[in-house]
């Protein structure tokens, strides 16, 4: 049988069922623009607003938001259509097993862990850094760092690492939440939504009162504006290049803030949880766009208003502390408003763990449906009916990643990822219109095929715009998963043995 076998859709939509054995489907059109919102507004709103600002797009980093929205928008058409018409578990792989194949499919369920499980380990540790930032550094370096780390303070006393706990319980917390039941990990979700962007629109509506016209004056960065060096005289931002001043630094801030995107496509993995997800789908993934892109613009307008777009040339204040900042130098009498946006970066990193997990586990699930791996990740929890072993697997995997590796070690690997299934989804629904035209669409990608060949254009050319290392790494772990598909996955591969590929209904009893 070849190695890129179809699975019927036929068979895609009857496993989207599932019936008394499957997931149960309770999520609303609310619920899945806030699985959405979860997913997007983590720290990359007030990390990459400021960091583009400064380096590439200037006060014209509202613009760069709309083009990533819009590069963004290809992809999310394509997923929508997928969605409505496939509601499965399994995003990106199921969509691929239907339209490409068996090898096709398993290559990008291997990718998309690095999306999911990486991701979701990296945000843990970055959330345990800004927790310890909330508690003014009171958490001792032992405990929130990993072995591989290490300092000496001014006092000469040298201090290393033992594991990182806060990374390690909050993956916890969120994990029991997540097998008590998608209802309730949604319902928190939505708490923590509102929090942050609550937080967010109290930003704005405060901040605009402190625009100062004249730091949007000029919008874009000049042509002729000289490198920026440090005390050591070392250059740390040239605007000499085509991407660093004018329009063509909007597109470079576009690439910068593209990764502040990521997220939407995680809506998809809960389709087989969704009440009604020929309607609620593309609302879900394209609502939840929408209302980010509104918010990042309305964010890069003010903050680059409230400070000038030079203050953020320094990586100090151009990074992670961007927005307190211009918060405590340029909003006299809010510096309560600070540590608020701290409590939105906590809570922004929270619910984006929580989808990733969501979305990780929903996945394992299906591709253990389908015999791809072993069957404990498909088994459901006799109560709650969540792919409960999925999670405390994948606990085990991203906790011993968070707890004792570094967050850098992951770098833009979540990035490649995401991209790679961008590509693959936008290109699935040009191969499917042709080969299956007469197939049923709730939702159409509207002009078709420009949309969908503009998705695989714009993605792989993000793809290729990553540095060589992380495409090294990538291309190493996809290798990885080549080696376990030949030596696993495709001889037990249910739609190579037609024998296995129902479940009964006593596999669910046993367990």
């Amino acid at each position: 049988m070849s190695l890129f076998v179809k699975k019927p859709l036929s068979q895609m939509l009857a496993q989207a069922e599932g019936g008394e054995h499957g997931l149960k489907r309770t999520l609303g059109a609310a619920n899945l623009i806030a699985l959405g919102i979860g997913a997007i507004i983590g720290a990359g709103l007030f990390v990459r607003t400021a960091a583009a600002a400064g380096q590439a797009a200037g006060p014209g980093v509202t613009l760069s938001f709309v083009v990533a929205a819009i590069g963004c928008a290809f992809a999310g058409l394509c997923y929508a259509e997928f969605a409505a018409m496939i509601p499965i578990a399994g995003s990106a792989y199921a969509y691929s097993y239907t339209t490409m194949g068996e090898l096709v499919a398993w290559i990008i369920g291997w990718a998309l862990i690095m999306e999911y499980a990486l991701g979701a380990a990296t945000v843990s540790i970055a959330w345990s850094e800004y927790l310890n930032k909330l508690f003014d550094g009171r958490i001792p370096y032992e405990w929130c760092h990993s072995p591989f780390e290490s300092f000496t303070d001014t006092a000469g006393v040298h201090h290393a690492g033992i594991m990182n706990a806060p990374a390690l319980i909050i993956l916890l917390l969120l994990t029991l939440l997540l097998i008590k039941g998608t209802q309730e990990s949604a319902i928190v979700n939505m708490i923590i939504v509102f929090i942050k962007v609550a937080i967010v629109l109290i930003f704005i509506v405060i901040g605009w009162q402190f625009i100062n016209s004249g730091n949007h004056t000029p919008y874009l960065i000049p042509e002729n504006t000289p490198p920026v060096t440090d005390s050591a005289g070392k250059v740390i931002a040239d605007y000499s290049g085509w991407n660093k001043h004018g329009w063509g630094g909007v597109l470079g801030g576009a690439a910068i803030v593209f990764f502040a995107f990521i997220g939407f496509d995680a809506v998809s993995t809960a389709a087989q949880e969704a009440k009604n997800p020929k309607r609620d789908m593309p609302i879900g993934i394209l609502g939840s766009l929408v209302i980010c892109t509104v918010l990042y613009i309305l964010f890069g307008h003010v903050l680059t208003g409230v400070a000038n777009w030079k203050d953020f040339v320094d990586p100090e204040k151009g990074r992670e502390a961007s927005v307190a900042y211009a918060i405590s130098t340029y909003m006299t009498g809010y510096s309560w408003l600070a540590t608020a946006v701290t409590v939105a970066i906590l809570a922004g990193f929270s619910s984006v763990i929580l989808v990733m997990l969501m979305g990780q586990s929903r996945i394992f699930y299906t591709m253990s449906n389908d015999g791809l791996i072993p069957k404990a990740f498909g088994v459901l929890h006799p109560k709650y009916k969540t792919p409960y072993k999925a999670n405390w697997i994948l606990f085990v995997f991203v906790g011993l990643f968070a707890a004792f590796v570094p967050g850098h070690v992951a770098g833009d690997l979540t990035s490649f990822g995401t991209l790679f299934a961008f590509v693959l989804v936008s290109a699935g629904v040009w191969v499917l219109r042709v080969k299956e035209p007469n197939i049923p669409r709730p939702f159409k990608t509207p002009i078709y095929p420009v949309v969908s060949t503009l998705g695989v254009l714009i993605c792989t050319a993000m793809i290729v715009g990553l540095d060589a290392q992380t495409l090294k790494v990538a291309f190493g772990w996809m290798a990885v998963g080549l080696v376990v598909y030949f030596l696993y996955s495709k001889n037990h591969s249910k739609l190579r043995n037609p024998s296995d590929l129902m479940p009964k209904a006593s596999d669910f009893e046993k367990h």
